[in-house]
């Protein structure tokens, strides 16, 4: 299968990959190494590309309600001249998976379905994007953290380690619509306190209610959601966190030796997600400041956002399929981090069998407690 794109090693012509353990270019031939700003300006004829423009801030379009009016586009625009030359897309027509690859490329496989994917078109106005986070861990560590995965589940069938074969292992740079908001929220809340007490003879209690508010102001930073159709949501979001200090203005040449996913959900239709977000992680923000009562429930919300831009954002997963029973089983994990999540098939038999035995240990115990307090 061809990779994303080849750069050629200034040293023998071979082709160089993005190493995450130097995060430097290296050649896997002749062992060169370059950083990749002096081999992007080599590329680019010394041309300087240290710093990115700054991004003009560009209301959301098609956005309904004020609410997300708010939002502010602040990507850096299209994909300068040259950039794209020899780079095409590739649309599977079994998952619509779109793929990064070279122009030379004929055929390859998709790394979501494992079915052969064709060339669609190129990069013609699309958004080029603003950062990216360099993988920092490689294909060994992803199979390690596979292993490690399946390791202490005590539903796991014994014989799925033997029998489950690692398909394919794939670095993806996944796309993501990355958030900054301020929140503007005014909650009430209904609590109650009760005091119990004894008095000749006679139990009281006693109920006193409150009507509590809560009003501030709160700021999310690079609140990530995928704009990849392909990829679950919840799978992308149960590899969270990443860490955006690592993220480095987007060069071409970071791709060299992955793939890379490219963003089929408008901003548009992420701000929702982000917007939900950023509300729930409110609300348990503010409910965590009340202490000492005995009920608290949220009686009234008013939640805005404000002052909101997003940025368009590479992020770096490994992507391993496996089969099993003639079943496919998907894992990911983040490469950055080295977190991975899965799902992963149960013994049901061993299941009813953990819950019988604790069902008759429970039975026992109780059992043996009645006779107790009985003898006693």
């Amino acid at each position: 299968m061809s990779e994303i794109l080849e750069y050629k090693c200034p040293a023998c012509g071979g082709a160089m990959e993005f190493d995450s353990a130097t995060q430097k270019m290296k050649c896997p031939y002749c062992d060169t190494e370059i950083s990749v700003k002096d081999y992007q300006k080599a590329m680019k004829g010394q041309r300087e590309t240290d710093t990115p423009n700054e991004p003009a801030f560009e209301e959301a379009d098609g956005a309904a309600g004020s609410e997300y009016n708010a939002w502010e586009a602040n990507s850096s625009g299209e994909w300068m001249e040259g950039e794209t030359d020899g780079m095409r897309i590739y649309s599977c027509k079994s998952c619509g998976g779109e793929i990064v690859a070279e122009e030379t490329t004929g055929a390859t496989t998709c790394p979501f379905c494992g079915n052969r994917v064709v060339m669609k078109g190129q990069f013609s106005g699309d958004l080029r994007p603003d950062y990216i986070i360099p993988f920092k861990l490689d294909k060994k560590a992803a199979k390690a953290a596979y292993q490690k995965h399946l390791k202490g589940k005590t539903f796991l069938p014994k014989i799925f380690k033997k029998e489950n074969h690692i398909d394919e292992i794939k670095g993806v740079y996944v796309p993501f619509w990355v958030f900054d908001a301020e929140v503007d929220a005014n909650i009430t809340y209904n609590a109650e306190k009760t005091r119990t007490w004894e008095e000749r003879g006679l139990e009281y209690t006693e109920h006193n209610y409150y009507e509590l508010q809560r009003r501030g102001s709160i700021r999310f930073e690079k609140v990530p959601t995928d704009c990849s159709k392909k990829m679950d949501d919840n799978l992308m979001e149960s590899i969270e966190p990443y860490n955006f200090s690592d993220a480095v203005p987007f060069e071409t040449a970071y791709l060299a030796g992955y793939l890379a996913d490219r963003y089929d959900v408008e901003p548009e239709k992420c701000i929702g997600r982000a917007t939900k977000r950023a509300k729930t992680s409110t609300e348990f923000s503010f409910s965590s400041t009340i202490d000492g009562y005995q009920s608290v429930s949220p009686a009234q919300s008013n939640i805005r956002v404000k002052r909101a831009k997003y940025w368009y954002t590479l992020y770096p997963v490994w992507i391993l399929n496996t089969t099993w029973n003639k079943k496919k089983f998907i894992f990911a994990m983040n490469g950055q981090t080295g977190k991975m999540v899965g799902d992963l098939p149960s013994d049901q038999k061993e299941f009813w069998k953990y819950v019988v035995k604790r069902g008759l240990c429970i039975s026992v115990l109780l059992y043996v407690l009645q006779w107790m307090l009985v003898l006693a």
